[in-house]
């Protein structure tokens, strides 16, 4: 029986075999999404969907970074 709270097949079912987590628990809260965003994209429903959210993490990181940079 599936757990969808610890244990979601499109957590687990990469062709890779890695768990999506694995790696971005190394990154930020926006790339992290972004990349969790992308990984999943084809293993979930809507995959158009999941990009648009990766889009919105991508665009809030680089106007974060922008902003900071503006500031230096």
């Amino acid at each position: 029986m599936e757990d969808k709270v610890n244990n979601p097949l499109h957590y687990t079912s990469h062709p890779s075999g890695i768990e999506c987590i694995q790696i971005t628990e190394h990154m930020g809260f926006n790339l992290g999404n972004c990349l969790k965003y992308l990984w999943r994209c084809d293993l979930k429903h809507d995959a158009i969907e999941d990009l648009h959210k990766a889009r919105w993490y991508l665009d809030r990181e680089i106007a974060k970074r922008e902003k900071a940079r503006d500031k230096s």
